[in-house]
């Protein structure tokens, strides 16, 4: 496993990782709150706070934009994605090669496991080519572990979660993004099950600033490294205020109500 101290995701041994792969996935009904969003520039610039340690996106955004804030922009290459438009079981299509983004400049990759799908066999086979691709180039490598398909009854139960947290260790993420449990006891269940591999926290759908500042307080409380999330940042009219509360509770470790004075 790739050692995590010297990640380039990684600031001070923690991870804010702002995710705008929402178009792919969603479509443009995720920016229909901040329509100012759909123009991804508008993001960029966002992900170029401090708090940032890594952008996550798909490869057409990366190539139109990364050359211009490839010095201000830690970029994390999301290598597999599929429309909403597709109606089967979960799968993820693999857009670009880890070859491709190291070319590119990429700082890791990201990818998409949809542990109970179906197609859970084929993923974790292109997770294994391109997790051994990112060691030949010496990026990080993380999982968006979501547990998916028709046979799952409950994709929040605490044991799914934990389950979705070793399968990115098992098959050899360095960081797994998971869901939130719901407690910061549940959570720290599911960073005991990854052991070695770091967790961080999904972001979901947009709640109010101190709902979503609790909810990454508990988990950072509970051994999770950090977040990873989209709409909670840019879905708000003050973005970069919203990261300096970010920031605080994830770098600083400060109380929610510090943080909410930040806002």
């Amino acid at each position: 496993m790739r050692p995590f101290e010297d990640s380039p995701i990684s600031r001070d041994g923690k991870v804010l990782i702002l995710a705008y792969d929402h178009g792919l996935e969603h479509g443009p009904v995720d920016f229909e709150a901040v329509p100012e969003t759909m123009d991804p520039e508008v993001v960029w610039d966002v992900a170029a706070h401090d708090a940032v340690s890594g952008f996550a996106v798909q490869k057409g955004v990366a190539e139109a934009y990364y050359p211009s804030y490839e010095d201000d922009v830690n970029l994390l290459a999301k290598l597999n994605g599929t429309s909403n438009l597709w109606m089967g079981e979960p799968d993820s299509a693999v857009n670009w090669t880890v070859d491709y983004a190291a070319e590119l400049g990429a700082d890791a990759i990201g990818f998409t496991l949809y542990g109970g799908s179906n197609h859970e066999i084929e993923m974790a086979e292109e997770f294994r080519d391109a997790q051994e691709k990112a060691r030949e180039h010496d990026l990080p490598v993380v999982m968006w572990s979501y547990p998916r398909g028709q046979g799952l009854k409950n994709d929040k139960d605490p044991q799914t979660i934990a389950y979705a947290a070793r399968q990115a260790l098992e098959l050899g993420a360095d960081v797994a993004k998971v869901k939130y449990p719901g407690s910061p006891e549940k959570m720290e269940f599911a960073v005991n099950a990854a052991g070695p591999t770091q967790v961080v926290m999904s972001g979901g759908s947009k709640t109010s600033d101190r709902d979503f500042l609790e909810t990454v307080k508990g988990a950072i409380d509970a051994g999770a490294v950090g977040l990873a999330v989209g709409r909670n940042v840019w879905q708000r009219e003050n973005p970069a205020e919203f990261l300096d509360a970010l920031e605080a509770v994830i770098y600083e470790e400060t109380s929610v109500e510090e943080a909410l004075s930040r806002v």
